[in-house]
C-alpha cells in the first residue's frame, strides 16, 4: 500500500485523545512508508496528521478546493498541493491517488467522504480497504449504521472492503484481502 486518503476533522474535536490518535497514525504511515493523501488543510485534526507525517520525514499530497484556499487555512508546506474547483473534483481525485481510506473523527464533512468511497466500493467502483478509529466507541454508532444493511433493502453487505481500525493503531490495514467484485 503506497497511499492511504484519511478523512478527519478541520477542528481538534472536545478531547485530547483525537489530536493524540492523529498524531500517532502520521507517525505510522511515515514509519511505514505509507503517503498521506488528504483533504489540504493546516487546521484541526488535519493539521495534527499533516504535520506528523512531514516531521516524520513522510510524504503528504493535500488536495483542496480553490474556495478553501482563499479562505487560508490550506497548509502552506505540503510538498504536493493539489488545487482543484470544487469538493466533487477534490473528492475524486483523492479516491483516484489512494490505495485505502481511514476515518479519524471528524464531522458531517468527514462523514460524507467516507460514506462515499464505501458506497463506491459496494458498486464495486473500486476494491480498496476501508477502516473506522473506534477510540471510545466515537464513531461506533456510525460505523454500526453502515455495516448493517436495511432489511430487503440491500442485496450486498457493504463490508466487502472493510477492515477495522481499532486501539491498536498498528494494525490498520493489516490482513486486508480484496472482494470478489470487479471494478466496473
Amino acid at each position: 500500500m503506497k497511499r492511504i486518503a484519511v478523512y478527519c476533522g478541520s477542528n481538534k474535536g472536545t478531547r485530547a485523545a483525537y489530536a493524540g490518535a492523529a498524531e500517532n497514525l502520521g507517525r505510522q504511515l511515515a514509519k511505514r512508508g505509507i503517503e498521506l493523501v488528504y483533504g489540504g488543510g493546516c487546521v484541526g485534526l488535519m493539521g495534527v496528521l499533516a504535520d506528523a507525517v512531514l516531521q516524520n520525514g513522510g510524504h503528504v499530497i493535500g488536495v483542496i478546493p480553490e474556495k478553501l484556499v482563499i479562505k487560508e487555512v490550506v497548509h502552506e508546506k505540503l510538498p504536493d498541493l493539489r488545487v482543484v474547483k470544487n469538493m466533487h473534483e477534490r473528492k475524486a481525485l483523492i479516491a483516484e491517488l489512494s490505495d485505502g481510506f481511514i476515518a479519524l473523527p471528524g464531522g458531517y464533512g468527514t462523514c460524507e467522504e467516507f460514506c462515499e468511497v464505501l458506497a463506491w466500493s459496494q458498486l464495486g467502483y473500486h476494491q480498496k480497504p476501508s477502516g473506522c478509529w473506534t477510540w471510545r466507541a466515537f464513531i461506533a454508532p456510525c460505523c454500526n449504521f453502515l455495516i448493517t444493511p436495511l432489511p430487503k433493502a440491500s442485496s450486498a453487505p457493504p463490508t466487502a472492503n472493510w477492515c477495522w481500525w481499532r486501539r491498536k493503531r498498528k494494525n490498520c490495514c493489516t490482513g486486508w484481502k480484496p472482494s470478489s467484485r470487479r471494478k466496473k
